[in-house]
């Protein structure tokens, strides 16, 4: 009995796979030899574009606490701060063979003085940051390698729960890895992750290690960067998210094109449609997002947007909630066109509004020394975003210094240290000088919040 339930198990498996194989005839999913079900050929096929990567940082070694008394250090004439090295692993993907480009994590090579990548062939590239974006998470490299293998970007939003998966990675730094399971669920927000949310989760085992890894359909094709889990311990539970290729996919191409993701100002604010709100304002939409609130003389109200409108697709996406149209908008560049579909009062619009700078205002700024490279004022009257919100204003930002490269940017404004508030230039200083082990800060840019990790 039991080796016919395994028989019918097995012949369920293979159809399952064949089905899938019928869109890829290119990649079979059996075995020549033995004629059993196996991804062993798709997993040859896309492997190769799966890297290793490790990266060297340097930081402040724990020394006696005497060392840190000024006084001390001039009488005796100490050296500076001594720094130890620091060694970390992750993985990447290589999406463009001729460029040389590599898809990673933010938080895989953040601070890194050094970047190594090394290929399924053992090939070793020192590899050039070409740009990163703290808010999703995702930075691009650059290696110069001949014979490089790329995997083909696929539509993230066709993604259904339930699809066949495989996550590809460096767990541990044991080495390339492979895993496999479904999509568990869509558009996941909420993780203590403050940026861009709209993950994939998945069971497919995702470890440490694995993070700037590639999910893959059975296609072959990238349809997620691996991220963040969820384990009481560290370690796998069945809990993996990953980052959208559509929305790695924006970041990349603004970062080639820029260097960085420059982000602007809509001026909406956005709620969750739920049923009894859809009922409330006559919507037969089952998705989307409630504009609550448009800021006067912004791109949203300029384009025509009103409070009550429920959003239901941005550039022909449709979009499932507040998150996601944050996500949408937060990746269309500066100067660029939004089109959004809306319901209004029964009747369905079309609406595009252009993407604006962040307001901000040329003051002085006062040097930050756990911020280097940063200058920050406090936000006066007169000021545009007086009376709008407190914190303290990135005046300026110096390109490549470390905190350029950590992803503060002009026109910021900081309003948390390590979830502590802070409302000026003075509590910021006070909240930074009592700070020893990791940094994050919390800060608004244009319409988002946003959490950036410095150490």
């Amino acid at each position: 009995m039991t080796s016919f339930k395994h028989r019918i198990v097995l012949c369920l498996l293979a159809l399952a796979l064949w089905q899938v194989g019928a869109a890829t005839a290119a990649t079979p999913i059996t075995d020549a030899r033995g004629g059993v079900p196996t991804l062993a050929p798709l997993i040859a096929e896309i492997t190769p574009a799966v890297v290793n990567i490790s990266t060297v940082s340097r930081s402040a070694a724990e020394t006696n606490p005497l060392l840190r008394d000024p006084f001390f250090r001039r009488f005796f004439d100490v050296p500076d701060t001594p720094q130890r090295q620091e060694r970390a692993a992750g993985s990447g993907v290589i999406v463009n063979a001729r460029s040389g480009l590599v898809l990673t994590n933010h938080h895989v090579i953040r601070g890194a003085q050094e970047i190594i990548v090394t290929l399924k062939d053992r090939r070793q590239f020192k590899a050039q940051l070409v740009g990163a974006d703290p808010g999703t998470d995702i930075a691009v490299l650059r290696i110069e390698a001949p014979n490089l293998n790329a995997l083909r970007l696929g539509d993230s939003d066709v993604l259904n729960v339930g699809d066949f998966v495989l996550a590809i990675g460096n767990p541990f730094g044991l080495g390339q890895t492979v895993t496999s399971g479904i999509v568990s669920a869509l558009g996941r927000t909420g993780l203590n992750v403050d940026g861009y949310e709209d993950f994939i989760q998945t069971d497919a085992a995702i470890n440490p290690g694995n993070s700037g890894g590639a999910l893959v359909n059975l296609r072959g094709e990238l349809v997620g960067i691996n991220t963040a889990i969820i384990g009481p311990a560290g370690g796998n539970v069945g809990i993996g998210f990953a980052v959208p290729t559509n929305i790695a996919r924006a970041v990349m191409d603004q970062i080639v094109r820029f260097g960085e993701v420059r982000r602007g100002r809509m001026g909406m604010q956005t709620q969750e449609l739920t049923p009894d709100l859809a009922r409330s304002l006559n919507v037969a939409a089952t998705e989307g997002a409630i504009v609550t609130g448009v800021d006067e003389g912004s791109p949203a109200d300029r384009a025509g947007l009103r409070r009550g409108d429920v959003v239901t697709a941005v550039n022909g996406r449709a979009v499932r909630g507040s998150a996601d149209l944050r996500v949408r908008v937060g990746l269309v560049a500066v100067g660029e066109t939004v089109e959004f579909r809306l319901m209004r009062e029964g009747r369905q619009l079309t609406l595009k509004a252009q993407v604006a700078q962040p307001e901000q205002a040329t003051v002085d700024g006062q040097a930050v020394p756990e911020l280097a490279g940063a200058s920050v004022a406090n936000i006066e009257r007169g000021m545009p975003l007086y009376g709008r919100i407190e914190g303290a204003l990135v005046a300026a930002v110096k390109p490549n210094s470390p905190a350029w490269l950590q992803g503060l940017r002009p026109g910021d404004v900081i309003f948390g240290v390590n979830g502590r508030r802070v409302r000026n230039v003075n509590e910021l200083m006070t909240a930074l000088r009592n700070i020893e082990g990791s940094l994050s800060i919390n800060l608004v840019r244009g319409d988002y919040r946003i959490t950036i990790l410095m150490r």
